[in-house]
């Protein structure tokens, strides 16, 4: 009769996946800081955009160039927050502990950190802390 010895659960990645998950993240890094400039010198280009001199169109003008603004302002704001969480993943790579969910302690599913690699919680970890707001 052969006794199988259950392999130990995994804890942490390995340094060649956390090499692997660092190369996405500094690939998302640079696409979002593009996008973030993008948004940025749309912000300000739209200073003085507002040639007409009809008084109705540029009332108009200027109230779709602020709603606009105001849109690329938070987006860049979200693209600003998604940098930094990116930034805090990386950290997490240097330290070893990139991929733990901060609730449970268990090790993230790698599909989940290929489509978000900058969780810190499983979905199921995520779910519960939604439920308890």
């Amino acid at each position: 009769m052969e006794h199988t010895v259950p392999t130990p659960e995994k804890t942490r990645y390995s340094d060649d996946e956390l090499k692997e998950f660092k190369e996405l993240i500094l690939k998302k890094i640079d696409e979002a800081q593009h996008n973030l400039d993008l948004l940025t010198a749309a912000i300000a280009g739209n200073e003085n955009d507002v040639n007409d001199t009809a008084p109705t169109f540029k009332t108009l003008e200027e109230g779709s160039n602020v709603l606009s603004k105001e849109e690329n302002s938070r987006l860049a704001a979200r693209q600003q927050k998604f940098i930094k969480d990116l930034q805090a993943a990386l950290f997490r790579i240097e330290n070893k502990t990139y991929g733990i969910c901060r609730a449970t302690g268990k090790l993230i599913p790698k599909e989940r950190l290929m489509i978000v690699p900058h969780a810190t919680m499983t979905v199921e970890a995520k779910m519960a802390e939604k439920k308890k707001k």
